[in-house]
Formats: structure tokens, sequence, C-alpha cells
């Protein structure tokens, strides 16, 4: 199937479960593992080096900050938008630097390189030039995250035969028309020493496994080593829509690969986004949580039933029918122990009814078999010769959150019951019948040409569908299908906020969209709740930049502006006296909790607030726009997951309460005295 242009750019959430309030045992909490570092310390660099490279880098950073002034007073906001080309080359050392990165001496010439780049990149700026925007081979791009205002780094393999403006015509022959370019987004394996120095000059040295001879290559950084979850899938989109602005790309030739860790990133985009590839090709990696990690075998930590239900947001295996309209090339060595994921995707794809293509390299064990790689090339040109079709005779959709609640002409935006499964399915099987079946979803939008003398049903109830502006929408009450032509607003026909894409929890869904840290600048409650509070936003901070390679925006509470009320989630820490913004918000008395000196009340039960406290995410009632409020959280999983990135998975649901009587370990923030997820009102 293919996405319709203007959905493709979507990304959405959702979380959708009712209302638990078990119990939790603290034996989940194991005794801490050996510390580790990612990356892993570097080696010692010898002294005369570093005051070479840290003059240097200085010096680029004025530079950069020159440059900035200047195009901005000559309103030069073309050539201003460039200008992380040109920063990404300075963080790639200065970071080397400032948190001891090199690991190869070799590496000091990269990074001598690299500032070299970075400036004659800043002098061709300045001159009113960008030479690299024209230039074919590998390149090497920047830019700025919308998620947390970091440089991120990207880089492209553009054919020798790219062009970026038509032939002119000439006397024996007519204007020659820029093509659309097939576009094959390739995502990288494991590597915990690939910080944006290695990962520079690695993608200056090879244009990678499979380089098509006319398509452009993309591979993006993905925030480090993180198996494309939360910031990392966030990169890939950020990269692919920059490279749709500088390149004309044929959004019906992309193809999503990889191999390792991208494998496994592969399996997570094709099966959740599968609205936006024309081919996929798995290689290795994993495919699910459970089985690849053993995470329930005997002599395990105990895994909650809620972080079971959150394995649902990565796992391939259990959305493998969204492949329906995905040609799906899965890469396994013979002898690889990852070849575990395409065998299990076999079956889960099996099981709905599809079959799962398959290259197995003989007598191969981590790698690609170079006969293996030549049909594998081949194959996806086959089947990005043509365009895949616009309008499928049947499209499926899988999800269980709202985070992924588009593909192709389907779009959820409501679901009945949030992390169980939920399903559509779109025939048309006659001309000017349509026909739609459902399972677990409250509203849905079907993208269509037109409804003009459309005969459609919905789990076989007849609807007739009017005017599409552009959405219209088909709503469930009471078992019974209507149709809706006004714009979607979240509960609008309920009369009561909803859960939908982007306002559906949980916690970690909050760090998928722009987000502040929000740190408090009164005195706490309690003094043992502050210590707390003030330890956690430190390892939050911290786990942010190990894995996603960003240092956050932290904010002061008194600090905030309208545009972070409007425009980002607030990650808020402290407590109802020390962070003004929570105790705002506590007095609205919209938020499910009360909070004192003595008590801490949630879902009518009291905590000692001298050694308990709240986590949860809720809509936030200060905001205009849809945007959520969290309590002391940052990203939720721990150190635990430092030394594998199938452990990377949301850990806590909507909400939970912290006995700190129990120290923060590496899988939970103190002792989970209860937690669970609001229903679809957020009640």
């Amino acid at each position: 199937m293919r996405l319709l242009t203007t959905a493709r750019t979507l990304t959405f959430t959702f979380t959708f479960t009712f209302l638990f309030t078990l119990p939790f045992s603290s034996r989940a909490q194991t005794p801490p593992p050996p510390a580790k570092r990612l990356p892993p310390a570097g080696i010692a660099i010898p002294a005369p080096a570093r005051t070479e490279l840290t003059a240097a880098t200085a010096a680029l950073a004025t530079e950069i900050s020159t440059l900035r002034t200047e195009l901005t007073t000559a309103r030069k906001t073309t050539f201003l938008a460039l200008l992380p080309d040109v920063e990404i080359y300075h963080k790639a050392v200065d970071w080397a630097l400032r948190y001891d990165e090199f690991f190869d001496l070799k590496q000091l010439d990269s990074a001598r390189h690299l500032l070299a780049v970075g400036r004659e990149r800043a002098a061709a700026l300045r001159a009113g030039k960008a030479p690299w925007l024209e230039a074919t081979g590998t390149i090497i791009r920047g830019y700025r995250s919308k998620l947390d205002d970091s440089l991120q780094p990207y880089a492209l393999v553009v054919p020798a035969n790219w062009r970026r403006t038509a032939t002119p015509a000439t006397a024996t022959s007519p204007a020659l028309p820029v093509p659309a370019r097939r576009l094959d987004v390739v995502l990288a394996g494991r590597n915990e020493k690939r910080t944006e120095l290695a990962f520079i000059a690695e993608r200056e040295k090879s244009p990678g496994e499979i380089v098509p001879a006319d398509a452009i290559v993309l591979h993006p950084y993905g925030r480090y080593c993180n198996a494309t979850k939360f910031a990392g899938e966030v990169d890939v989109m950020e990269a692919m829509q920059l490279v749709r602005k500088f390149y004309k790309i044929d959004t019906g030739k992309i193809v999503v690969r990889g191999f390792s860790m991208g494998g496994a990133s592969t399996w997570h985009l094709a099966t959740h986004f599968p609205g936006l590839w024309a081919a996929a090709s798995p290689g290795a990696g994993f495919a699910e949580t459970a089985i690849y990690n053993q995470a329930l075998a005997p002599g395990k930590p105990e895994r909650t039933w809620w972080e079971q239900k959150l394995w649902h947001w990565y796992d391939a295996t259990t959305v493998a029918g969204n492949l329906l309209n995905v040609p799906t090339i899965a890469y396994s060595g013979e002898l690889d122990p990852q070849k575990q994921s395409a065998d299990l995707m076999e079956k889960a794809a099996a099981a709905e009814g599809l079959k799962l293509e398959r290259i197995i390299g003989p007598q191969t064990a981590h790698k690609y078999h170079p006969d293996s790689k030549t049909q594998l090339a081949a194959r996806l040109a086959e089947l990005t010769a043509q365009p895949r079709p616009l309008w499928p005779a049947e499209s499926r959709f899988t999800t269980y959150t709202l985070r992924y609640a588009v593909s192709d002409r389907i779009k959820i935006m409501e679901l009945e019951k949030s992390w169980e499964r939920a399903d559509v399915t779109v025939k048309f099987p006659a001309p000017q019948r349509l026909e739609i079946t459902t399972r677990n979803v409250a509203v849905l939008s079907i993208m269509l040409d037109s409804a003009d003398g459309l005969t459609t049903t919905v789990d076989g109830q007849p609807v007739t569908i009017g005017e599409i502006v552009p959405y219209y929408w088909l709503v469930k009450a009471d078992g019974k299908w209507t149709y809706q032509d006004h714009t979607y607003t979240a509960g609008r026909w309920r009369k009561q906020t909803r859960k939908m894409p982007g306002l559906s929890g949980p916690i970690n869904d909050a760090f998928m969209d722009p987000f502040v840290f929000v740190r408090p600048t009164g005195l706490p409650l309690n003094a043992k709740v502050g210590a707390w509070t003030t330890s956690e936003l430190a390892h939050a901070t911290k786990m942010w930049r190990d894995i996603f390679r960003s240092e956050l925006i932290v904010k002061d509470d008194t600090a905030l502006t309208d545009d972070d009320l409007d425009n980002k989630h607030l990650i808020l820490w402290g407590d109802a006296t020390s962070n003004a913004v929570i105790a705002k918000i506590l007095a609205s008395k919209k938020l499910p909790l009360t909070w004192d000196a003595q008590s801490l009340t949630f879902q009518g039960k009291s905590y000692d607030a001298a050694h308990h406290a709240p986590v949860l995410v809720f809509p936030n009632p200060l905001s205009t726009q849809q945007r959520y409020v969290v309590l002391n959280s940052g990203i939720d999983f721990r150190d635990e997951a430092y030394g594998t990135n199938s452990l990377q998975t949301p850990k806590l649901p909507d909400y939970a309460i912290i006995d700190l009587r129990e120290p923060a370990g590496p899988r939970w923030p103190g002792k989970i005295a209860t937690a669970g997820f609001f229903d679809e009102a957020w009640k």
C-alpha cells in the first residue's frame, strides 16, 4: 500500500488500557550489575594533541558563533538553515574531547580532518555558497532535532548521475526533468564506540554493503546505539524528511534495510510504519523482547504484567500482518544465532496468512554472504522497478498503541482499550464498494479519492460517507458506527478528554515529541523526596546523553515561557512546594492526586509523603494544546538496558507510586508501591 504524501509524514502515539492498580513485589529489583559506561571510556591521548585539538575546536566554535550572527543580521535564512552542516563537525570533536571518547590514536587525525572540513564549510557559507548540496558520492549532513534541539549527523550516498536541476533543452534534444529517485534507508548495527566522530569517519570511508546505482542512500546516525527506538526512531524520520526536502525522492520507492542491530531496527520500522516502504530487508537482529532476551526464563528478574504489555510497543511479531503490502526479504546467515528473528517472523507472518521471503547465506555466521548480497540487491531492484500501488485492493493495520496509528489509507484516532490488539481491514470487493472491519477501534478514517456513489459497511453496518474535509471520521458509540464530517477533537463526541495519537501515554511517550525538563527552585516537602528527585533528575539527564547523544534543555520552574507550555511536554521534577509548576497544576485540581507534607493521595489511597513520590504522565491542564506533563521521570528504562538494545523498552505504564525506602536500582527508581494505566478517558 502507498500512503498519501500528507500521511507519510505523520507519526502518532497512543496508549490504551483500562485501570490496574495491583501491588508490585520489590523482588524484581535485582542487585546492580557492574557499572557500564556508554560509550565506553576512551584512551588517554597525548597532552600536546589534546591542547592542539582543544584550541582548534574552540576556534571553530567562535567561527560558528560569528557566522550565525552575520547570517542572522543579513537575514540569510537559507544559509542559516545550513549551519548544522558545519556545527556537526564541531560537536563530533568537542564531545570526543569533553567526554573522553577517543578510542584509537588514529582518531586524532580524523578529528583534525573534521575540524578542517568544518572550517571549509563555514567559509563557504560566509561566501554565500554550499557546494556539498551539489555534490555526489558520500556527503555528511547535520540538523537540529525538533525533539530536544540537539545536533545530529546523517550521511548520504548520492549517485554520480544525480543532478539538482533539469537539463535545458537544446536544438537537438528536449529538456530533461530531474527524475525522482529511489531512497534506501540503511540502519546501522550495534557499535558502542560509534560516536559522532566515529560515525562520520566510518561513513566517509564506506558507502555501505549495498549501493544501488541510481538510488540515494541515507545512513541515519540513529542517535547512536539504541536500535532505532524512541529518539533513535525520531532521528530516522527527521533525517528522511530532510532528504526529501533537498532531493527529489519517489515516495513509492523507499526501502528500509539494515543488519544486526540494524536488522532489529528494520523489523521495527517495517511493521510499525508499513505505509512508508516499498520494500524492507531486515538482516539478523531481533524482532521481539521475550524470546530473544530470554526475559521470562527461570532465574531472570521478574517482568511485571505492565512491562510485558509494553513490549508491544516495539515487538514486530505481534504486528506481522502489517507486512501485507510491504514486500519483505529477510536475510540470515545459516549459522547465525540471530537467524532466530526471521524464524519467529516467518511463523508470525504465516499466522496472518502471509509468506515471508527469505535469503539464507550458506554456512555463514553473523554477516552477509557475498552471493546472498548480490541476490538481495537484485531482488530489491526488482521490487522497486515500479512504485508501489497507491490503492491496493486490501489494506490491513494492526497496532497496540496510538504511537503507531497510521498506515497507508488507515488512520486510527481512538481505541476502545489501550495495549490490547487493534485491527482495521479495508477491502474493495467491487467498484464503489468499501468494506471495513475493525477490532478494538473507536474512531478511524480511511483515505479516499472520493466518496461519491460509494457503498460502505463498517463491521457489517451500512454507513453513508459524506464530504471528505479532508478527513472524515467513523465513530463508534454504543456499538453503532456513524459518520462525522468535522475536524477531530479528542473526545468531542464523548464530551471528555480521550486518549489519542500524541496524547495516550505511557510515560515514555512524552519523549517522542518536543519536551523540556523543569527543575525545582523551592524547598521540598520532605528531605528524602527532595534528595530522590535531585538524584533522578541527574540520572535521567545522564541516561539521555549516554543513549541518545544530547544534552537536554533544563529550565528552572520559574523560567517557563508560553511557548514551552503550548508546544512542549513538561517533564516536571520535584513536589508540591519545590516546583512551582507542579504546585499550580495541583491547585487546578485537574491532576488525579493530592500531595502535602503528610500524605500523597492517589486513587483514594493515602501514602506517607515522607518517603513516597508519584511518577506519572497526564494531559497538561495548563496548556492550550495537546501536551503532557510528566512527574519525576525521564526515559524509564535504566542501567540494566545498557548492555542490550532488546531491554531498551518502556518499563513503567501511565503512573506509579514509588516507595523511596528502597533505593533506586538498575531496573526501578525505587520500590513500586502501585502502577497501572489510566483508562481511555484518562480516568
